[in-house]
Order: structure tokens, then C-alpha cells, then sequence
């Protein structure tokens, strides 16, 4: 018999680790599991310590929050871990992070954390310490499908955080869980009021941790002195318009800061880090209608050989976590994956994530997704009404 993580055995029988970030939502996904009379372990990792970040409202991670773990932990009476993940965190995050921007891309951060920590690393420990699974406060959903588990988007649209967990390979799906997915915030935090947890009211966590100081910048000249180098900006037949004080400090489809008279409003449409250049125009063109992605990570049906093997894919994705999944067609060309979208997106970054849904609303499946490599502007072409792509019409191309 299947108990309610989907796992065979009775929940006293059955060990969990929770990843607990001492907010409301990993409190309620461990309280939700104790409650239930599974053997639950609660472990919070301690990612970093800047100091002032360590008593900042919005810090996960940190000092703060790893107290208000522990005090979560004796009061629904589970054991609890404190790991030293500093240097691990430093390097797979924080540096890379510093690494990008210096590249002139634009990265996510939270989407490496989840990828190189909380489902690495922290799943590894999870299995060391004899869990059957490891349960998250993520709002996502995870259900059994043949062969496997898949994801899809949570039910509370303004919670869904589907775009961070594109990288979730399907081993790490068959053991993880997500209790909270079918919840709302506001039963979260209503069932965190009933299991007595002072961390009900808590503020939710900003998505960069790590930036005490709310500018991004800082943490970025502090790992590599001297990177933020003065530069010129220029238009895009390579004219010389101004100065800039480095391209760390600025980002694609910024208007303000530029600090250049024009007659027309003027954006930054590319950061040539080879050459230290703000390539800056207008509005129109910031609009881009093709990716190319890296680290592609696939967990819809089958291989994505198989999916992509026949022509285009028509699917949804999104490139910011705050938008809604657009219409788009998939496709392998020369090895590399490339995505058009149907109606256009401005402000595509590279180092930004581009994730794939089966539905441009609801429950929608996650089917993967990559890291944006580069990007290229022009006008939508439809493509050829061919086997593969006569499904064109169900998402509006």
C-alpha cells in the first residue's frame, strides 16, 4: 500500500528529511509530515553569513533563520541538523554567479542553489541518512506518471516556482516531495497558526539571499576586484555615445542610468563583455523571437531525441520567473537547442533560464528546460505546416 508521498509502507516505517530554511513554508512541509507519523529528520543548511544578512528581514539561510529552524523543530518533536555548506554554496552559487554577470549575462541564482545544493548535495546527505525521500517547501507538484514522477506548475499561480526546479533530473524526482503544492500561501500559513509554529507571520524570502546589501554589485567587486573597468557605449553600427563605469552594473532593457541625451528614449540591448561595450537603441529592438540554450534539461515523456527528433515541438516557456508561459516551438538544429517564440520577448538576457510547460495555464506540465546561450532579434516566421508542426494552431502560432 502506497502511503501519501507515494511510497510503499506505513508512515512511522518510512524516514523523510526536511530541507528547512526556517521560513513558514519548509516549517508547515515538516510539521504537515510529523503530523502524519512519518520518521522525520529536519536538516537547514547554513549557505552563507554575511553579517548583516544574518538579522536582515527577508535572509534565508543565515543566522536567523537557522534559529528559527531549530525552535520549529523542538516544538513539533523531530530531530534537527545544522550542515556547514558555506564553501560548497561560495563556489556553485555565489561565484558563478559573480562568474556570469562579469560575462555580461544575466544569472539566477536560485536555480543553481536548487540545482548544485538542495538536489544534490543535501539529497546525497538525505540518502546518507536513510530517507526513503526528501520533502521541500517548494510550490510545485510532483505525481507518479509511467515510468517515473513528473513536475508541474503549482496550484497557486502566484506561488509557483516551477522555473527554479527546471534542472531536476528525473532520479531526483522519484525522491523528492512537495507536500505544499496544492495548497495556497494563505493555508500555509493558516495550518502554521494550528501547528503552533512562531513562524507563521514570518516574511517570505527575498530571491537573492546572499546580497546583504540589496546591489548585487558589491558582492561582484568584492570576488573580482577590479572587473567593473569603465567602457564605452555605443549604438549598434558601433558609434561611441558615452561612458559607462562596467557592464556589471548594467543589464539588458535598462533604460535609466545611461546618462546619454538622445531624441528617443534609448535601452541596453547587448553587454559585449569581449570588448567592455553598452550596445544600446531603441525599444523595438529589444525584442527577441530566437534562443539558443545550454545545459538543456529534459524530464517531459521520453528522450527529448525522441521529442525533438521530428520537426519542432510546439510548447509554453518562460524566460522570467514573473511572467506567464508564452507560445513557442522547440527544436534541435546543428546539436544545439532552439526555441522561437511565437509573439516575442523583450529584455532576453543570456544566463537566464528558459523554461518548457505543456500549457500556457493551470497544473501545466514542466517539460525542462536550458540556460539561455544567446539570443537573436528580428520578426517571428512561422514555421512549415509540417506533421510535426500542424499542432501550431493549439497554441496559437
Amino acid at each position: 500500500m502506497l502511503n501519501s508521498l507515494d511510497i510503499e509502507g506505513r508512515p512511522q516505517d518510512t524516514r523523510v528529511v526536511v530541507a528547512m530554511s526556517g521560513g513558514v513554508d519548509s516549517s508547515v512541509t515538516a510539521a504537515l509530515l510529523a503530523a502524519e507519523g512519518y520518521d522525520v529528520v529536519g536538516v537547514t543548511l547554513q549557505l552563507y553569513d554575511h553579517g548583516a544578512a544574518t538579522h536582515r528581514k527577508g535572509a534565508c539561510c543565515a543566522g536567523r533563520d537557522i534559529h528559527d529552524a531549530r525552535a520549529v523543530a523542538e516544538r513539533i518533536g523531530i530531530p534537527h541538523y545544522v550542515l556547514n555548506y558555506e564553501s560548497r554554496f561560495r563556489e556553485a552559487v555565489i561565484e558563478n554567479f559573480a562568474d556570469s554577470y562579469v560575462a555580461g549575462e544575466t544569472p539566477v541564482p536560485c536555480v543553481a542553489c536548487n540545482q548544485s545544493i538542495k538536489f544534490h548535495d543535501l539529497l546525497d546527505t538525505a540518502r546518507e541518512l536513510g530517507a526513503r525521500v526528501m520533502a521541500t517547501g517548494h510550490y510545485v507538484v510532483s505525481r507518479a506518471v509511467p515510468g517515473g514522477r513528473a513536475l508541474y506548475r503549482a496550484r497557486e499561480e502566484e506561488r509557483d516556482q516551477s522555473y527554479f526546479l527546471f534542472t531536476t533530473t528525473r532520479a531526483q524526482l522519484a525522491d523528492v516531495r512537495f507536500p505544499l503544492g496544492d495548497l495556497t500561501k494563505a493555508q500555509t500559513r493558516e495550518l502554521a497558526r494550528r501547528f503552533g509554529l512562531t513562524v507563521a507571520d514570518k516574511q517570505d524570502s527575498q530571491d537573492i539571499c546572499f546580497v546583504p546589501t540589496g546591489r548585487y554589485t558589491d558582492i561582484i567587486e568584492r570576488l573580482k576586484p577590479g572587473v567593473a573597468a569603465p567602457g564605452e557605449i555605443v549604438d549598434q553600427s558601433g558609434k561611441v555615445l558615452g561612458r559607462h563605469n562596467g557592464i556589471i552594473n548594467f543589464t539588458i532593457g535598462q533604460r535609466k542610468g545611461l546618462g546619454i541625451p538622445a531624441r528617443e528614449p534609448l535601452y541596453v540591448l547587448r553587454l559585449d563583455a569581449a570588448t567592455n561595450r553598452v550596445i544600446v537603441g531603441p525599444r523595438e529592438q529589444l525584442r527577441t523571437h530566437r534562443m539558443v540554450l545550454r545545459e538543456v534539461n529534459w524530464i517531459g515523456e521520453g528522450a527529448i531525441e525522441e521529442a525533438l527528433g521530428h520537426g519542432r515541438l510546439p510548447a509554453f516557456v518562460k524566460v522570467r520567473s514573473t511572467r506567464a508561459p508564452t507560445p513557442a516551438w522547440i527544436a534541435c538544429e546543428d546539436g544545439e537547442v532552439v526555441v522561437d517564440l511565437t509573439e516575442g520577448e523583450d529584455g532576453v538576457s543570456p544566463g537566464q533560464a528558459c523554461v518548457f510547460y505543456d500549457a500556457p495555464e493551470g497544473q501545466a506540465r514542466v517539460l525542462g528546460g536550458g540556460f539561455i546561450a544567446r539570443t537573436a532579434a528580428g520578426e517571428y516566421v512561422k514555421p512549415e505546416q509540417t506533421a510535426a508542426g500542424a499542432a501550431v494552431a493549439a497554441i496559437g502560432g
